[in-house]
């Protein structure tokens, strides 16, 4: 089954191609992925924002490429706590005619990173300023920076495609 993945980032490509196959073992996949636009601000800031970028992405994937299976979003964001921000994504998954979505799992900036994203980098720059790397966007992330790749971006991404492949897993609790 052929994947669209509204990136050409190899890691948002990689964890939905993971993320199908551990959900759906028995099945062969191909992820490739194509460059899309988000529609919203380079640094999304909310939980709306950022989901909406997922979704104008998986929109695109599919409109660009209608013969594919499965396409999707993957859309990355922070968002305020008061003084401090969160940092997560959104993933949407789209099928002929079926739509599942879900959050991945949020932490907690640190203020170096706020105060850069606060002069208008995105994340992913801040991180390689504070860092001192290049392309962290496309290997460990935020989050294996901050956990010494414990917890990679792949990882970070995994667990919510598979959350989101659940209406393909229980069609029948998941009618559209």
């Amino acid at each position: 089954m052929k994947i669209i993945v509204a990136s050409t980032n190899p890691v948002k490509v990689n964890a939905a191609l993971l993320g199908f196959q551990e959900m759906f073992p028995d099945t062969e996949f191909e992820a490739e992925g194509v460059k899309t636009a988000s529609g919203v601000s380079d640094q999304p800031i909310g939980d709306e924002e950022t989901f909406q970028g997922a979704y104008n992405r998986v929109l695109a994937a599919r409109e660009h490429h209608p013969g594919a299976d499965f396409w999707v979003g993957i859309e990355g964001g922070n968002i305020w706590h008061k003084e401090e921000m969160e940092g997560m994504a959104w993933i949407i998954v789209l099928s002929k005619d079926k739509m599942g979505k879900a959050r991945t799992a949020g932490f907690f900036l640190p203020q170096k990173t706020i105060d850069l994203i606060n002069q208008g980098y995105e994340m992913g720059h801040a991180d390689e300023i504070i860092f001192g790397m290049h392309n962290t966007k496309q290997n460990m992330g935020s989050t294996g920076l901050l956990t010494d790749n414990v917890m990679n971006r792949t990882r970070f991404y995994v667990p919510a495609v598979i959350l989101a492949l659940i209406p393909f897993k229980k069609p029948d609790l998941y009618p559209q």
